[in-house]
């Protein structure tokens, strides 16, 4: 369509509004890690209070409706990961081609990182940080007939922002979401509370650095407690705090925690702590027991030392188990995440983290696609400045959304690659996670031309709570992600 046609259907759409009186704005969140996304709540809570129809789409459950979206003078798609950004990208035609007459914005972390190849989709605003502002002002200036063809305020808002209860009713019912899976196979319906957004630490891989600078925001606690609350209602037996660090502001943290427990003291919770924090706040891993904490996830990343440098972790491997003591010590289990896959990682290394993990009976509580992550090199990322890193890399390349690397052993990304598609075809086959691991480990001994030791029940250690999706924000999609819409 040419920037005419175009012009007179954003024209017409506008004198339709101020007839009706009446705006519709779609939020649409590609994918959230198998839970009901805030990032969709607390905008949605922002819309209605300033009069607007709101429309919420969760592609990880549903697909693009035509009925929904024909109407939508604005349409606003969520990215706060890589793999959802993944996802929204193949989503974006469609999506244009069902709302011809919307208004598009595309927000959250990985908006501003590729906000060029997202104009380039039709984005006309892009909007990272703290976003709800923007938003609802942008939806505002859209209704009074204004040309917002080119984006008036800054990419990135880090400001402070006042915090509405989240608006659930518009998203699909928990029970459809992910579930906590406990040893025994019981499951528990899950809700999904952020108590903060961004992060104080500046670690050089992680895509909340580029966004948020060291900057973290909190939400009170009388919104955290509304929104646990309605979760509750919902049946949710269980919350999982999606801050990048729970212990970003420990106080704040505990304040949540006590609030929590006093009002539903029957709700269980895991969190997302840094080794770090782990270490230093020892003294408050009792009250989180206490408060109903089953396990902590930790960015263990490497059991690399050189690694762990190069990531600007700010802990060792040897502090990794010293954390994990604390957390055993404590009565709660630890959930480690790791990128295996690095410019750096040898075969013996990789080895060397499946042996250690064995070694500290862990095998259990790590899903199969984290031992196969490959490190993403996003736009904007703060592993640009590391010297030397640019030598490793190649042009940015939009179809990956980060700059390519090839190991200089090619048997690293062959066996990467492997891995990934076991790691894949084991999910779609509901196999245990110590019968992939398993897989996993001989085809790393057999890219070493070893012979893999055999393994027996005892080896893995004892399975720990989850959460039932097995996908990981740093992932890439599969198939049936991309295809979900």
């Amino acid at each position: 369509m040419d920037s005419g046609g175009d012009s007179r259907l954003i024209e017409g759409a506008g004198a339709e509004t101020r007839a009706t009186g009446r705006f519709e704005v779609v939020l649409i969140n590609p994918y959230e890690l198998g839970r009901q996304p805030f990032a969709l709540a607390e905008p949605a809570a922002w819309l209605q209070r300033d009069g607007f129809e709101v429309r919420c789409i969760d592609l990880s459950l549903q697909q693009l409706d035509p009925a929904q979206l024909a109407g939508a003078q604005l349409v606003a798609v969520y990215v706060g990961m890589h793999t959802a950004t993944r996802i929204a990208v193949e989503a974006l035609p469609r999506i244009r081609a069902l709302a011809p007459r919307a208004h598009l914005c595309v927000y959250g972390l990985y908006a501003p990182m590729n906000q060029q190849l997202l104009r380039a989709l039709g984005a006309k605003t892009i909007l990272g940080g703290e976003v709800e502002p923007a938003l609802a002002g942008l939806a505002r200036r859209l209704r009074a007939g204004e040309d917002c063809d080119t984006q008036a305020g800054p990419v990135v808002n880090l400001a402070r922002i006042e915090f509405l209860t989240p608006e659930r009713s518009g998203l699909p019912e928990l029970a459809r979401y992910a579930h906590l899976v406990l040893p025994d196979g019981s499951r528990k319906r899950l809700g999904f509370i952020e108590a903060s957004r961004g992060c104080k630490h500046l670690c050089r891989h992680c895509p909340v650095v580029p966004v948020y600078q060291g900057k973290f925001r909190v939400v009170p606690v009388p919104v955290v407690m509304a929104d646990i609350a309605q979760q509750v209602a919902a049946g949710a037996a269980h919350i999982s705090f999606g801050d990048a660090d729970f212990f970003n502001g420990s106080t704040h943290a505990m304040k949540v925690l006590a609030a929590m427990h006093a009002q539903f003291p029957g709700l269980s919770f895991d969190a997302t702590i840094k080794i770090q924090h782990i270490i230093a706040h020892a003294e408050l891993l009792p009250a989180l027991k206490a408060a109903g904490c089953l396990f902590i996830t930790s960015a263990v990343e490497s059991v690399d030392a050189q690694v762990l440098q190069h990531l600007a972790k700010n802990h060792t491997p040897a502090d990794f188990e010293h954390a994990l003591r604390l957390c055993r010590d404590a009565g709660i289990a630890m959930a480690p995440t790791f990128v295996p896959f690095t410019p750096w990682t040898s075969l013996e290394g990789y080895l060397e983290l499946l042996r250690t993990l064995l070694r500290l009976g862990l095998a259990e509580a790590v899903p199969p696609i984290q031992l196969c992550i490959r490190l993403l090199v996003p736009e904007g990322s703060w592993l640009l400045r590391l010297p030397g890193f640019g030598e490793m890399i190649e042009a940015f390349d939009p179809k990956l959304l980060g700059y390519p690397w090839r190991h200089a052993d090619a048997r690293v990304d062959t066996l990467q690659r492997e891995l990934q598609a076991l790691a894949a075809q084991g999910d779609r086959d509901n196999l245990p996670r110590s019968r992939i691991f398993s897989q996993m480990w001989g085809l790393a001994h057999d890219a070493l031309g070893l012979r893999a030791p055999f393994l027996t029940a005892a080896d893995f250690g004892a399975p720990v709570a989850h959460l039932s999706e097995p996908w990981y924000c740093c992932a890439e999609p599969t198939e049936q992600q991309l295809q979900s819409f």
